[in-house]
This record gives C-alpha cells, structure tokens and sequence, in this order.
C-alpha cells in the first residue's frame, strides 16, 4: 500500500470510495462525495490523500481548514473513506497517520475530527473542555493539539462552508 496525494485522475475513484464507504449512511455517500468536490474546488482541500494498492485507490481522507475562536492553524479530519473489500486492513489508520504526519510538516496547530471515539481515540484524539461542535454528542467530538506551544482553542469549531452547502 502507498499513501500518496491525490492527482486528478483519482477523483472518480474518490468518488466511488465515498459512495461504497458509505453506501449505509443517510445519502448514500453522497454528502460525502459534494464536500470532497466542493472543499476541492474551493481550494480549501489542504490535503488529500488516498491510499493506492496495486494501481487502484482503496481509501481517502480529507483535511481542510477549521475555524475555532482566534485559534490558527488548526485543520478538521474527514471524510475518511476505505472500500468496503478493503475495510479492517489498516488502511484507514494508515490515510490518518499519514495526513497527521503530514500536518505536522505544515507546522498545523492541530486537528478536529467528529467520529467515533473508539477509533479516532487511538491516534491521540481526545474531547477537549471548552471545544465543542454544535448538534452532535460531545464525546464524538475530539481534537488532537500538533504543536506543543499552540493554545488549545475554546469556542465553536467551524468547519469550510463547502461542508453546509454538501448537506
């Protein structure tokens, strides 16, 4: 498996991720696939990786900018999508180290995901006091600081517009 950033040529392939990824979910996956596009053509997909096994994309994450207060730097986590034949093999932990990785280099704050706590928990994401998303449980709302001097933001996180305009 290789991580690499996307190229155009995979963005159908992104989208047929999304879709199978979350062919369960309410909207088909659908939600998912309009905020990759729109994040992208806003220019606001900071990063996007997807994960190449044999030629072909198996997995894809998003990263993009996340306003909280007066904070810089801090970036949200999602969608992340792996194939459904390629679930349960670490490829999803593979996108996300790699994206936090790469964060890092980008010298980000930090980044916020909304998911499971379970999984999300393991790579060092946590509930913060003070940091809240609104309309969702603040257990499945967690972030991971990446500068050990940055201030841990207090506030609302904000994700692009491009992520209400998808729903």
């Amino acid at each position: 498996m290789w991580i690499r950033t996307e190229t155009e040529a995979d963005h159908a392939a992104i989208d047929a991720v999304l879709a199978a990824a979350f062919a369960g979910a309410p909207g088909h996956g659908e939600v998912e696939r309009r905020i990759v596009r729109a994040l992208r053509a806003a220019g606001a997909l900071t990063l996007s990786l997807v994960a190449d096994i044999d030629g072909r994309v198996a997995g894809h994450v998003a990263f993009s900018p996340v306003a909280i207060g007066d904070a810089a730097g801090w970036y949200g986590l999602g969608p992340l999508a792996v194939a459904p034949a390629d679930q349960g093999h670490g490829v999803g932990g593979a996108l996300v180290r790699a994206g936090l990785v790469e964060l890092e280099r980008l010298r980000a704050a930090g980044c916020v995901v909304l998911g499971d706590p379970g999984y999300y928990g393991r790579f060092g994401f946590a509930v913060r006091p003070g940091l809240r998303y609104p309309g969702v449980p603040s257990e499945y709302f967690m972030a991971l600081p990446l500068d050990e001097h940055a201030m841990l933001p207090q506030g609302e996180a904000r994700y692009h517009a491009a992520f209400a305009a998808a729903g």
